[in-house]
């Protein structure tokens, strides 16, 4: 691939996704791209970099964006947010939202929804405490096929190998051929809408809880912040934010502060003290 190509593809992905490409993924380009390329009638990676050069259309921009997103995901990653969800941030929750009885939650670049039914697992395996309340999950991503793969529900045998305890799947899977069905009672309990995080939140309202989790690790520094930056709008004082285990917010953003002894749990600086007292920070 020519030096110039490669400027002008990272650079609509940076644009359109926040995504940042070193010269050392030009490989990633090809293998991804490559079949987008075949699927549009085009002969080769080089047809397809002229014709979105020429102006090319919505979709086709959208197809390569979608190509060069990471999907990886798995039910209950790294296990410790999903612990700490159950043991200190639902239990909370239920004190300070006992007048209201309504709790929302965001799980942002969900990918194919692992995140969001993991959660959605946990309250339903809690459904006794939660009769009453109004408890949304909303799952955003900015590829179509995902979601749409997520809304279905149905997982491969070796997606649900990957951190799903074996009662969780013989409860609330339906073996069908090589793979597994989500029920529709967790399936309902969360929304999944296309979102793109370098969008304005304006629209999505405040979250009590959001996981943004193995995403900004492909952001460079200024897009780190201003995602950080809105995320922090997004959430009460008392809200409670979850990163990946190798994101930060040390030296991108003063608007929250790490829960010590929590690996990846954050709350807003200006958490009342009484919640700080709570979670040990």
């Amino acid at each position: 691939m020519k030096p110039q190509d490669f400027d002008f593809l990272s650079s609509l992905l940076k644009r359109r996704s926040g995504l940042m490409l070193n010269a050392d993924k030009i490989y990633l380009l090809e293998t991804r791209l490559t079949p987008v390329a075949r699927r549009s009638g085009m002969d080769s990676l080089d047809d397809l970099i002229r014709e979105l050069r020429r102006s090319a259309s919505e979709q086709l921009m959208r197809e390569v964006t979608e190509a060069m997103t990471t999907n990886e995901s798995f039910f209950y990653r790294d296990r410790t947010p999903f612990d700490l969800f159950r043991e200190q941030v639902l239990p909370s929750l239920r004190k300070r939202r006992e007048m209201t009885k309504k709790i929302r939650i965001w799980c942002a670049a969900c990918s194919t929804g692992q995140e969001p039914y993991s959660l959605a697992l946990i309250l339903k395996q809690q459904e006794a405490l939660w009769r009453d309340w109004t408890i949304e999950i909303i799952g955003t991503d900015i590829a179509r096929p995902v979601l749409n793969r997520a809304r279905e529900g149905v997982y491969s045998q070796f997606e649900v190998q990957r951190g799903l305890p074996i009662h969780d799947l013989l409860k609330y899977f339906t073996q069908d051929g090589d793979v597994w069905r989500l029920s529709d009672d967790i399936r309902k309990m969360v929304t999944f809408r296309e979102f793109n995080l370098l969008d304005s939140f304006a629209g999505l309202g405040k979250f009590d809880v959001i996981y943004c989790r193995n995403v900004l690790i492909y952001f460079d520094q200024a897009t780190k912040t201003h995602v950080m930056e809105r995320l922090r709008d997004a959430m009460p004082r008392d809200g409670t934010l979850f990163l990946g285990a190798a994101e930060t917010v040390l030296g991108i953003t003063d608007r929250f502060r790490p829960v010590r002894g929590q690996r990846g749990m954050y709350l807003p600086s200006d958490a009342e003290e009484r919640l700080l007292a709570a979670t040990g920070a």
